[in-house]
């Protein structure tokens, strides 16, 4: 077996989905800590959502770089879901469920009327759930993606005091000084970034997988939210390192394994954090 991975590390497409991958999981994890504690983790759900719709427009259109359409259409729909969210009439599960539910179907019945291809059923099973698309990354779509990944993590570590503070308590770091409103958007756009990223990696139904586990596994184990972070972003790197792996060797979908490889951790770590007490 070892052999037969040396084999594989030797081609380019599996450098790239393994230093895809590695990143794109580093960048959810971060932003995990702060959606799980603001309990508002199923953004990713929604936004993912918002870029099947995109995606189906942009393959009606032809477009050769879907990134060009899907990236503001999900950062704009991020930023009004944080606006709908704040909004005491419509609160924030109930914004995402209704673009959640009206961007896929927006996006199927797009797909379904206008799509020219032969396999239809494939391809959103594809873009749902993820598929070998991962494995097939170009030169370019690397590099794009190394930029947003190294800007995330950038703009994390500059902006960590004040994500923190509104993460714990909004209106103490409003009346601190803190622009909490302008904080929140932001955390709202690197959440579509990701999202956008994360959608060749594991599909849009299990996007929310890369947010949410780490994060709670993390939980398991420490208190601080810099140790709840710093080991989160291990765990997640670890998992979609050993995901994709897995996925290589045995022939599984990439998104699925990576997926079931972040429920196996969370299982050991309720158990160590169990044993621990």
């Amino acid at each position: 077996m070892l052999d037969k991975l040396s084999m594989y590390l030797q081609y380019p497409f599996v450098q790239y989905a393994l230093i895809v991958g590695i990143l794109i999981a580093l960048c959810s994890s971060l932003l995990g800590v702060t959606l799980v504690l603001k309990r508002f983790s199923f953004i990713g759900d929604g936004l993912s959502h918002v870029a099947f719709g995109a995606i189906a427009i942009a393959s009606v259109l032809n477009l050769t770089n879907n990134m060009v359409l899907v990236l503001p259409i999900t950062v704009v729909s991020a930023v009004l879901l944080l606006r709908s969210g704040q909004d005491a009439k419509i609160k924030g599960d109930a914004a995402i469920a209704m673009i959640s539910v009206g961007a896929m179907a927006f996006g199927y019945l797009i797909m379904n009327i206008f799509s020219t291809s032969s396999n239809l059923s494939g391809d959103v099973c594809s873009t749902l759930f993820g598929s070998i698309s991962i494995i097939t990354l170009s030169q370019k779509e690397v590099w794009l993606c190394m930029v947003l990944s190294v800007a995330v993590v950038i703009i994390f570590i500059l902006f960590y005091n004040k994500i923190f503070a509104v993460t714990f308590d909004e209106s103490f770091a409003k009346a601190t000084g803190t622009k909490a409103d302008a904080y929140n958007l932001l955390i709202a756009i690197i959440i579509a970034v990701i999202i956008v990223l994360a959608m060749n990696l594991v599909g849009s139904l299990l996007i929310s997988a890369l947010v949410i586990f780490p994060a709670l596994s993390a939980m398991r184990l420490f208190r601080s939210f810099m140790s709840v972070t710093v080991c989160s972003a291990v765990l997640s790197v670890i998992c979609a390192f050993s995901g994709i792996v897995i996925s290589i060797l045995a022939g599984t979908p990439v998104g699925s394994t990576i997926v079931a490889v972040d429920v196996a951790a969370f299982g050991i770590c309720y158990a160590a954090g169990k044993l621990s007490l």
